[in-house]
């Protein structure tokens, strides 16, 4: 596939906030683009630097217009798709003042997919499995517009910690009275 026509494309999907993709939405995107050599411009288009390969299988539009909080968070959701994610645990308690510790590099996700670990040019993702139904997990969660996932409340983090057997030593507990 020409560059030109890939950036084109590219650039239609950015207008409507769409700059992160799993390998089989670019395969859509590109259906003329025959199966044979499909890989080999996915890995062209990488070595140009119009697409940044994030994880295995997920590729970010690195001339995005939208660039910003929500793209860990839009990576993760590609990475858990078909799953309910959130952002909660460490990094949602730290957001919140309730735990000291600041997590730099790295987001902590829960997922009813499975746990793991994904390093990204973005920063780390955690994704911790949860076993909760999706009707206990929704009432407490909330949906910034500025972020790709939604994110747990103050009560639901401390909860999922607990629930995970994380430490709770840097847990401030005076910081749970009131709900942010």
């Amino acid at each position: 596939m020409k560059q030109n026509y890939a950036i084109r494309m590219l650039d239609q999907w950015d207008l409507t906030g769409r700059y992160v993709y799993l390998k089989r939405d670019l395969r859509k995107m590109f259906r003329d683009e025959p199966k044979e050599t499909f890989d080999d411009s996915l890995t062209r288009l990488v070595k140009a630097g119009l697409l940044v390969r994030a994880a295995r299988g997920v590729y970010v539009y690195r001339l995005t217009r939208n660039f910003g909080d929500a793209t860990l968070d839009l990576i993760a959701r590609n990475l858990r798709r078909g799953h309910v994610t959130y952002e909660s645990l460490e990094s949602m308690l730290s957001s919140y003042g309730v735990i000291s510790q600041i997590p730099v590099d790295r987001r902590t996700y829960m997922t009813t997919g499975r746990s793991g670990e994904y390093h990204t040019p973005y920063g780390a993702i955690e994704f911790t499995h949860t076993s909760k139904s999706i009707a206990s997990i929704a009432p407490e969660l909330l949906h910034p517009e500025s972020r790709g996932v939604p994110l747990a409340t103050k009560h639901l983090a401390l909860r999922d910690l607990k629930a995970t057997r994380r430490n709770l030593d840097l847990v401030d507990y005076s910081q749970l009275d009131d709900e942010a």
